[in-house]
C-alpha cells in the first residue's frame, strides 16, 4: 500500500539536512515579512501566543495514530527541565523578541543582527561542550556573513556607517541570543519522537507567554480578527511554527548546531526574494552578489567534517 503523497513527501526529505534547512529558513523569512505587515493589527505578544497555542492543533493532528504520547510523557518526566529551557528560549522568547524588535527598528538592523547568530553558535557550543569549530566552518561563516553585510549595505558598505540602534535593536538583539542557547542546547533533549517533541515545546512556550499576553491584553493591546490577521496567523502556525521548527530541529540532529546554523544566513537572500515578489521591490545586483557568498560560504562550511 503506498503512502499518502504528504506522508511521502516527508519521508522522502527527512534525512537531507541541507534541504530540510533551506525551507525552514525561507518560512522563517516569511515570518519576517507577514509579522512586519501585521504589527499594526496584532501587539506582538497576541500575535506570539496565538501563533504557538493555534501550532499544536497541527502537531496533534498529525502525531495522532504515529506518536505513543504515553512513552513521550515518560521521557518528558525525566528530561522536562531541558525542554523547558528550550521552550522558554525557542518558543516563548524568540519570536515574541523579534515582533517586539520589528515595532522599532529597521528590517537592515534585524537582518544584521539575525545574521550573527552562526558565528554565536559557534562560540556558545565551544564555551558550553569545548565543540571547536572546524577550519571551514570558520571560512564558511566569514564567507556568508560578508554575503549578508553586503546585501544589508545595498552594495556600499558606507552604508553600515550611518545605522544608528534603538531600543527594537536590543530586543531582536535579545532574540539572537535566545535562540542561539536553543540551538546549542537542543543535543540535550530527550530521545522523544519528533512530533512529541515538538509538541512539547509549543505547548510549555504558550503556557510561559500566558502571563505576559493577559498583561498586554489588560493594557489595552488586542489583537483584532481581521482577514488579514487571520490569513497571517494561519501561514505563521502552519509554516514558520510548525515546519520549520520540525526541519531546524531534524537539521541540527543531523548536522550538529554549528553547521546547521549557518543556513540562518540565507535569511536576508530569502527575505529579498520574498519582498521582490510580494512587496514589489526589486531584485539588484548587490543581492545577486550577497546571494553568492552566502552559497558559497554554506558549500565550504557543508564540506567540513569531523575529524
Amino acid at each position: 500500500m503506498s503512502k499518502p503523497p504528504l506522508a511521502a513527501f516527508f519521508a522522502k526529505i527527512w534525512n537531507q539536512p541541507q534541504l530540510l534547512l533551506v525551507l525552514a529558513t525561507l518560512f522563517w523569512a516569511g515570518n519576517f515579512v507577514v509579522g512586519r505587515a501585521i504589527l499594526t493589527e496584532a501587539p506582538p505578544v497576541a500575535m506570539a501566543f496565538w501563533r504557538w497555542l493555534l501550532a499544536i492543533i497541527p502537531v496533534a493532528l498529525i502525531a495522532r495514530g504515529r506518536v505513543d504520547f504515553g512513552r513521550e510523557w515518560a521521557l518528558l518526566r525525566k528530561s522536562w527541565l531541558i525542554v523547558a529551557v528550550l521552550a522558554v528560549l525557542g518558543i516563548s522568547c524568540f519570536n515574541t523578541f523579534v515582533y517586539l524588535g520589528l515595532r522599532e527598528t529597521t528590517s537592515i538592523n534585524a537582518l544584521l543582527m539575525q545574521s550573527a547568530m552562526p558565528l554565536l553558535i559557534l562560540v556558545v557550543c565551544f564555551i558550553l561542550f569545548g565543540e571547536r569549530p572546524l577550519p571551514l566552518q570558520l571560512v564558511g561563516v566569514v564567507l556568508s556573513l560578508g554575503g549578508v553585510i553586503f546585501i544589508a549595505a545595498r552594495g556600499h558598505l558606507e552604508t553600515l556607517t550611518g545605522l544608528a540602534f534603538n531600543r527594537g535593536d536590543l530586543w531582536v538583539l535579545a532574540a539572537v541570543v535566545a535562540y542561539t542557547f536553543y540551538s546549542a542546547l537542543l543535543r540535550k533533549k530527550p530521545a522523544m519522537h519528533p512530533l512529541g517533541f515538538l509538541a512539547a515545546l509549543f505547548v510549555i512556550g504558550a503556557a510561559a507567554l500566558l502571563p505576559p499576553y493577559l498583561a498586554e491584553h489588560a493594557s489595552g493591546q488586542v489583537l483584532h480578527l481581521t482577514p488579514k490577521t487571520v490569513l497571517a496567523l494561519a501561514y505563521l502556525v502552519i509554516f514558520p511554527s510548525f515546519l520549520s521548527y520540525l526541519f531546524f530541529n531534524r537539521g541540527v540532529e543531523l548536522l550538529g548546531a554549528g553547521r546547521a546554523g549557518l543556513f540562518i544566513h540565507l535569511l536576508p537572500v530569502f527575505g529579498s526574494v520574498l519582498a521582490v515578489v510580494f512587496l514589489g521591490e526589486r531584485f539588484e545586483g548587490f543581492h545577486f552578489i550577497g546571494a553568492l557568498l552566502i552559497a558559497a560560504g554554506l558549500l565550504i562550511a557543508s564540506r567540513s567534517r569531523p575529524s
